[in-house]
C-alpha cells in the first residue's frame, strides 16, 4: 500500500518521513511537502524531486493521508488553515507530540483522524512508532497511518489512552540509550581508556546489542543470561546494578516521562 502523502511541516522528522517513502519505493509525484520555509521546500525538492507547496491547503488536495509534522504550538493554526479542504475521504495522521486527537476532531468533524508518537531513530530509517485510531478512523485509515511510518520503522497500534505510555518508553527512550552511553564513556575513561577509545566502544557496544535484540529472536532477559557468566565479570557488574535498585529505577523513570506526557496532553 502506497498512499499519496501530503507532509505538512518539512522539519527533520517531516523530511525523514519523506525520504522514508522514497526509499520504500513511493513515486515522488505522490509526495507533497509543505512548511513556512521557502529554502528548506526548494532544498527538497532540488535535492528529491518532490512537489512542495508554501501553502498547506495547496498540498492537501488531493492527497490519501495528509501527516501533520508542526511542533504541537502550531497545531491548531495548521489544522484551523486545512479545514475547509479535507474531507472525509482523507486521513489525516497527527505526528505532534502530545496533541490529543479530541483537538482535531474538534475542528474537523467526520475527518478520520490517526495519532502517532514516533522517536527520532526514525532519522535512520530505524524507528518506533505507535497509532492510534480516532472516532471516524476505521481499518483502511489505520493501514494507510502504518504504511507511512512503516517507512521509516516499526510501527504498533495500541489505544489512544495508552500514547503517554508509549512515549515515555519509546518516544523518550532513545535518550534513556545515551544516557547509558555517555556512563559507560565516562567509566571507560574514569579505567584508563583514551576518550576516543571509549567512544568507539561502547558506542559499537549499543549498536550491536541493539542488534542482537532486534535480529536474533531471543527475548532480553535470555541474551543477558547468555553474556553473564557465574561468578564472572557481567555477573559482579549486574550485582551492582541490582543492588542499587537499577531496575526500579527505570521503571520510575519511564512512570515520570508517562505522567509529564499526560499532563503536557492536558489528560
Amino acid at each position: 500500500m502506497q498512499p499519496t502523502v501530503a507532509v505538512i511541516g518539512a522539519g527533520a522528522m517531516g523530511e525523514a518521513i519523506i525520504r522514508g517513502l522514497l526509499r520504500a519505493g513511493w513515486d515522488r509525484d505522490t509526495v507533497t511537502a509543505a512548511d513556512t520555509d521557502h529554502h528548506k521546500l526548494q532544498s527538497l525538492a532540488d535535492d528529491l524531486g518532490i512537489q512542495t507547496a508554501a501553502v498547506a491547503t495547496d498540498a492537501v488536495a488531493g492527497r490519501e493521508v495528509v501527516v501533520v509534522v508542526v511542533k504541537p504550538n502550531h497545531v491548531i493554526e495548521v489544522v484551523d488553515a486545512i479545514a475547509a479542504v479535507v474531507s472525509p475521504s482523507q486521513v489525516v495522521l497527527s505526528v505532534a507530540a502530545g496533541v490529543p486527537i479530541a483537538t482535531y476532531e474538534r475542528r474537523l468533524p467526520g475527518i478520520p483522524v490517526v495519532r502517532s508518537m514516533p522517536n527520532t531513530p526514525a532519522l535512520l530509517g530505524a524507528g518506533a512508532a505507535a497509532i492510534a485510531a480516532g472516532t471516524h478512523a476505521e481499518r483502511a485509515h489505520l493501514d494507510k497511518a502504518s504504511a507511512i511510518l512503516g517507512a521509516v520503522g516499526v510501527v504498533v497500534e495500541v489505544p489512544e489512552s495508552l500514547i503517554d505510555a508509549v512515549t515515555a518508553v519509546s518516544g523518550s527512550g532513545p535518550a534513556y540509550v545515551f544516557l547509558l552511553a555517555e556512563a559507560m564513556q565516562a567509566s571507560a575513561r574514569n579505567l584508563g581508556l583514551d576518550a576516543a577509545i571509549a567512544e568507539a566502544l561502547v558506542n559499537a557496544t549499543v549498536r550491536g546489542a541493539g542488534r542482537m535484540l532486534t535480529e536474533t529472536e531471543v527475548g532480553a532477559a535470555s541474551l543477558r543470561e547468555r553474556v553473564t557468566s557465574p561468578n564472572g565479570t557481567t555477573a559482579a557488574a549486574l550485582a551492582v546494578l541490582e543492588e542499587g535498585q537499577f531496575r526500579d529505577l527505570v521503571d520510575r523513570a519511564i512512570t515520570a516521562a508517562r505522567d509529564r506526557s499526560a499532563e503536557l496532553g492536558g489528560s
